[in-house]
Parts: C-alpha cells; sequence; structure tokens
C-alpha cells in the first residue's frame, strides 16, 4: 500500500468509524490526553485518523476517546506521569517538556543531525527504537516516536541572516537541546510549553521561538511575528521528539490480537505518511503567515554554513553529557545520521 493509498484509507476508517460505531460492541475503552487544541493538525491529521485506523484494525472492539488541550487536568509536562502512573490510558507529548527523561531520543533533536525530512526521521527513530532508544521509556509501552517539520526561527520584528542576528533575544524553546542550540546563537532559551506562546510573544516575553511554522495558525502567530527563517534546503534548527505512550500495566493487560491492532496502525508506513502530513501542514503555516504580512526567508548556503560551525559543539555538548550516564552518543549521532540518510534516499 502506499503512503497515499494509506492516507485514504484512514479517512476511510474514520468515517467508518463514525458512521457504524453504534453498531459496534467496543470491548476496550482508552482515554487518549494531550496538549494542543482540537483544530490543531496535530489533532485533525494525527491523532484521530490514527485512532480510527486503531479502531478499524480492532473490528470495532476498541474505542479511543481523544480529549485534547489538557481537557482531563495538568500542565504539559505532568503528560508522561499521567499516563506512567495509570491516571489516564495514553498520552501524546513533547518528550521535552520532562528534561533529561529521554536522553537517547534527543539525538534526533540536535542540530544538523535533524535537517529537513520528518519521515525520514520517524523511520529512523523507529529502527533504533528496540537497539537503542527503548531503555528511555520505563513504564511506558511506545506506540510510536516521531519528529516534526524541524525548528524553524520566528521573530516579532528582528530579521535574522547570522548567528549575531541573535544574540541577546530571548527566544522559546520546550527542550534542553534547543536551549543549547540558542545559548550556542548567543540568545536567551525561555522554556514553555507551545501553547504559552502567544501570550508570551504579545507581552514580550520573548522576542522570538524555534517552532515548526504549521503551528503558526492555530495559535494565530501570524498576528504577532513578522519573520520566518529556515536555513538553505529547508534545514531546520533541530527538531522535537514526540511520543505517543500508552500506560505499561494497561498494555500488558490487553489480549494479542488488540496489541496486534495498535501495531498495525503504527508501523513505518504510518511514520512514513507523517512525514508527508508534516510537511503539507508546515506548507499551510507559511502560506497563512506570509499572506498575513510576514517575510519567508531561506537563508543562503553560506549563510547556513556559519550556523553550521556554530552549532557543531552542541552535538559535542550532548555526546559529553550523555556519556556521563553511560550512553555512546557519538553512536547514537552516527547511526540516526546514517538511518536519516538512507530513509531519505527511498
Amino acid at each position: 500500500m502506499t503512503a497515499r493509498k494509506f492516507t485514504r484509507a484512514l479517512l476511510a476508517s474514520a468515517a467508518i468509524a463514525l458512521g457504524a460505531g453504534a453498531a459496534w460492541a467496543q470491548d476496550y475503552s482508552f482515554k487518549l490526553h494531550h496538549f494542543l487544541g482540537a483544530q490543531t493538525p496535530s489533532h485533525t491529521e494525527m491523532l484521530v485518523p490514527w485512532a480510527a485506523a486503531v479502531e478499524e484494525a480492532s473490528g470495532g472492539r476498541v474505542e479511543i476517546e481523544i480529549f485534547p488541550a489538557m481537557t482531563l487536568g495538568g500542565r504539559p509536562p505532568e503528560l508522561i506521569n499521567q499516563v506512567r502512573d495509570g491516571v489516564v490510558d495514553m498520552v501524546w507529548t513533547v518528550n521535552g517538556y520532562t528534561p533529561g527523561l529521554f536522553p537517547r531520543s534527543e539525538v534526533m533533536e540536535l542540530p544538523f543531525v535533524y535537517r529537513n525530512d520528518p519521515g525520514a526521521a520517524n523511520l529512523a527513530l523507529h529502527q533504533m527504537f528496540e537497539s537503542d532508544l527503548k531503555d528511555d521509556y520505563k513504564g511506558v509501552e511506545v506506540m510510536f516516536l516521531h519528529v516534526h517539520s524541524g525548528n524553524g526561527i520566528v521573530m516579532r520584528d528582528t530579521a535574522v541572516h547570522s548567528p549575531d542576528d541573535l544574540k541577546g533575544k530571548k527566544m522559546r524553546i520546550p527542550t534542553r537541546t534547543g536551549a543549547w542550540t540558542l545559548e550556542a546563537l548567543g540568545a536567551v532559551p525561555v522554556a514553555m510549553p507551545v501553547p504559552d506562546l502567544p501570550q508570551a510573544l504579545s507581552k514580550g516575553v520573548v522576542d522570538g521561538a524555534l517552532i515548526p511554522f504549521e503551528i503558526i495558525p492555530s495559535l494565530k502567530l501570524q498576528n504577532q511575528t513578522e519573520d520566518l527563517i529556515e536555513l538553505a534546503d529547508r534545514t531546520r534548527l533541530g527538531t522535537i521528539v514526540f511520543q505517543l505512550s500508552m500506560n505499561k500495566a494497561r498494555w500488558d493487560s490487553l489480549p494479542a490480537d488488540i496489541q496486534q491492532a495498535f501495531r498495525d496502525a503504527s508501523g513505518p508506513e504510518w511514520l512514513s505518511e507523517l512525514g508527508h502530513v508534516w510537511r503539507a501542514t508546515e506548507d499551510l503555516g507559511v502560506d497563512i503567515a506570509t499572506s498575513a504580512g510576514s517575510t519567508h526567508v531561506m537563508l543562503t548556503e553560506d549563510e547556513t554554513e556559519a550556523f553550521r560551525t556554530v552549532l557543531e559543539p552542541v552535538v559535542d555538548r550532548w555526546v559529553e553529557e550523555v556519556g556521563a550516564k553511560g550512553i555512546d552518543g557519538a553512536a547514537l549521532v552516527d547511526k540516526a545520521r546514517r538511518l536519516i540518510s538512507e530513509n531519505g534516499s527511498m
């Protein structure tokens, strides 16, 4: 099945779930909690189709109710403990909201390890999970890991063409690796979940942010930012790793055929398709921002090389930091870069 056919199948599954749900006798009900709104692409283009695909693969025995925007309570950084403690069945969350808790997976967040291909990075994460990353995920059963299109630069009123243009600027980022990137560029990192960004921009708490452009419309950032910047060939300043995970005890209680329904909906074909989803929504975000008057800049190769030179020590810093925990960071960097390259050429 091609990626596009897979998308159509997901949409068909969603329609079946809506039309025939009342006739199905669900044996297994799950609550999925996450931090973004019900109108965001993450909800409508990823979580809803994925849940529908699981329900269909289970033959109607599974029902997944999705609770967006922290409607079950708490703050985004609390999601991982909510699922580990069994407060909810499943969560979709940003690994970096709990700094240092998922150190191995941070390899995909590093600048110039991840460049510009979310589908290739998703597949690399999948291929590395059992052999290299699994120890990060105690207490949960990971359905899938993925990245977004990468950290572009959005600024209230500052054009950025070199690292010097970011010196002294207060910049939002949710992850510690992103904070290291900003520090290397001379900026001041400000950690916050992305739903807090609009208010932070409007009040001048931050001058800009490292975010994917797809989030601009749902947060209405086109009204508060004048400049969108990415590096040559759409290269980004790293990315963010997300997880969709289930409480481990709940997973272990499920029969093999129900577990397989979740696996069938979460495999490589889905992860590749997510890359297309993120890219499409990214383009939409750029279009909406530029239509509202923002300037979209793609840096030249020479300008990009200046960023690469400044940011290579961030990779070295991470390798040293995780090495103190007994993790071979250099090997993870090499493997991640190789797998991204291989998957990107497929």
